[in-house]
């Protein structure tokens, strides 16, 4: 009994709070309207939502919450944009993180986001760090298992010899602590090296550039020379395999175009497509592979999307004035016969003349003057990829009649011409086509086809009754900044018409005319205004690593020249994932080594 009247009591509570709820959503609501009509977007923005919270399936409230919700985050993208070009990257970076908080699905907001945070890591690195880093410092790391050459001594050597090249190897690398094993297709030629201060290392290469051979570890205290030709550096150049995902990519012409960059730019001949999973498997050496990620990251990137605002305004006014008699202008006679009694038609008079009649047609003064004004506006938002053809149709699709067509008979009956008739369906009222291609600089190119339409009358023809279609269309090209408005206007139709109707000489006089005669003027005005506003919720986004310059190598070989890594110090035991070699060439650190002559 008592869960009863517990159970009671709560439905009681609930079905009162039902109303309250309701009125607190609507004046939730309304303050929303107020603050927007104040600019106050921020405010209107939060009362919206609390509407919309409070009131969840009222699709008015709704319509309100995320209409603002992206005009709010856009202002908040804008404001940060603005700090950050004047510097204030910390402020900048609130704004966006609160745009990011109201929109959490607005990618130009989190793009900014990552952007700045980098700015601000940069100059931090900056003032802490004053050493500028290699370019290819992180490039290659973790990459995979290679053998790699132990590091070098960084000290410095000076070396002058006449010998053959072997023979110079040899001499270099015994300094090092480094086995030296030779192609036997090798012919050794004698060279004349003059270094002076140089590292192992850079005696190396130099040796390599002058007796045209190159060399590869086989072992991390071994190398192994042979002679610089396409043949031999196949023939001992590990190849590795790894599959690439493109994640951004929508289409199989793409995946083709990304094949075709690692063909052409690395020389990677051994690709195959995954085309229904948009993946390329790529074979070659280490540095190829290397390079093949990174140009591939840096092809794979999301296509900048733009919101394109579209405002379509139509203000029409008519003026019509008639002032006047409409008097009669047709008579009728007729004779009656003998008996009757003349009579008097509605609208009319009747006179009797003996045995024949006289009907008049009626008249009427009319004093009417009428001024209307009439404003049409739409305002669809139409979201697009970069140089993707966006349509909008509103309106209705009104049928044409195409082909031939004859009505005849057949048979002995009729055929009607509709049944030989084709028909095809034209778009008429508000038609817009748009492609949009974003620009790095925030700015848009919008190339636009607007045009509206209507049917403003029908003809026959042929026994088929044919509309016709008004319309009035605008192609051209601009490009805004991002949220910049463009207004298109001066679409102006003015007409105007005067009719007078009466007796011929009366209706001339002044002032008496209007008794004699009506005069009707109209005059009809009609304008139209697009407003086009970009928005880029999707930038191109370009780091600072995406346009760093890379050594690859010379026109014969693709080949990554990398930093040596330091030697372990003695006594101290090594990392456990020292054994797994990787890419990168080893950093070397100054440690003590027999001086060279």
């Amino acid at each position: 009994m008592i869960n009863r009247q517990r159970m009671a009591i709560l439905m009681l509570v609930t079905a009162l709070s039902l109303p309250v709820y309701a009125d607190r959503a609507k004046d939730e609501f309304t303050h929303g309207l107020q603050a927007e009509h104040k600019t106050e977007y921020d405010a209107a923005f939060a009362h919206y939502k609390q509407a919309y919270t409070l009131a969840p399936n009222n699709a008015k409230y709704f319509a309100a919450y995320t209409r603002l919700r992206f005009n709010v985050a856009m202002q908040h993208v804008h404001s940060g944009q603005m700090l950050r070009n004047t510097g204030g990257l910390t402020q900048a970076l609130a704004e966006f993180q609160q745009a990011v908080a109201i929109d959490s699905s607005s990618f130009i907001a989190q793009q900014e986001v990552r952007n700045t945070a980098d700015l601000i890591r940069r100059r931090e690195r900056v003032l802490t760090v004053p050493k500028i880093e290699s370019p290819l410092a992180n490039l290659v790391e973790g990459t995979g298992q290679a053998v790699e050459l132990q590091p070098l001594p960084n000290t410095t050597v000076t070396l002058r010899v006449t010998a053959n090249a072997d023979t110079v190897y040899k001499t270099i690398c015994k300094l090092a602590g480094i086995n030296v094993l030779t192609d036997p297709d090798y012919k050794a030629q004698k060279i004349s090296i003059d270094l002076a201060d140089v590292t192992l290392r850079e005696a190396l290469d130099m040796v390599r550039l002058q007796s045209k051979t190159f060399w590869r570890p086989i072992t991390p205290n071994t190398i192994l020379i042979a002679a610089e030709s396409p043949n031999k550096r196949k023939e001992y150049e590990e190849s590795v395999m790894k599959t690439f995902y493109l994640r951004n990519i929508t289409t199989a012409a793409e995946l083709q175009e990304a094949a075709n960059l690692v063909r052409q730019v690395l020389d990677v001949s051994r690709v195959q497509l995954l085309t229904a999973q948009y993946g390329l498997i790529l074979r070659g050496t280490w540095d190829q592979l290397t390079l093949a990620e990174k140009l591939l990251a840096d092809f794979d990137k999301p296509k900048p999307e733009v919101v394109i605002d579209v405002a379509v305004m139509e203000v029409s006014r008519d003026k019509i004035r008639t002032l006047g008699t409409n008097l009669p202008t047709t008579a009728s006679f007729g004779l009656l016969p003998p008996g009757s009694g003349g009579s008097t038609a509605a609208g009319g008079a009747g006179y009797t003349f003996g045995s024949f009649s006289v009907s008049v047609s009626g008249g009427s003064f009319t004093f009417l003057a009428s001024d209307s004004n009439t404003k049409l506006l739409q305002n669809p938002e139409i979201r697009t990829l970069n140089d993707e053809k966006a349509t909008l149709r509103i309106g209705d699709r009104v049928p044409i009649a195409t082909g031939s067509f004859q009505p005849g008979v057949v048979g002995g009956s009729s055929v009607s011409p509709l049944v030989s008739t084709q028909f095809q369906y034209l778009d008429v009222g508000v038609n817009i086509d748009i492609t949009p291609h974003i620009h790095s600089n925030s700015e848009v190119t919008l190339k636009m086809a607007l045009e509206i339409s209507s049917v403003s009358g029908t003809e026959t023809i042929g026994g088929i009754t044919e509309p016709i279609i008004g319309q009035r269309r605008i192609e051209h090209s601009a490009r805004l900044a991002d949220g910049e408005v463009n207004l298109l206007g001066g679409i102006l139709e003015d007409s105007e018409t005067q009719s007078l109707s009466g007796y011929p000489w009366l209706s001339r006089l002044p002032i008496l005319k209007y008794l004699f005669a009506q005069d009707n003027r109209e005059n009809r005005e009609t304008e139209i205004v697009f407003a086009i506003t970009p928005h880029i919720v999707r930038a191109q986004d370009v780091t600072e690593e995406n346009s760093r310059a890379i050594e690859v190598g010379t026109g014969g070989s693709i080949e990554l020249h990398r930093k040596p890594s330091a030697p372990a110090t003695p006594g101290t035991k090594a990392p456990a994932d020292a054994a797994k070699p990787k890419p990168p060439a080893p950093q070397t650190q100054p440690s003590k080594a027999p001086a060279g002559s």
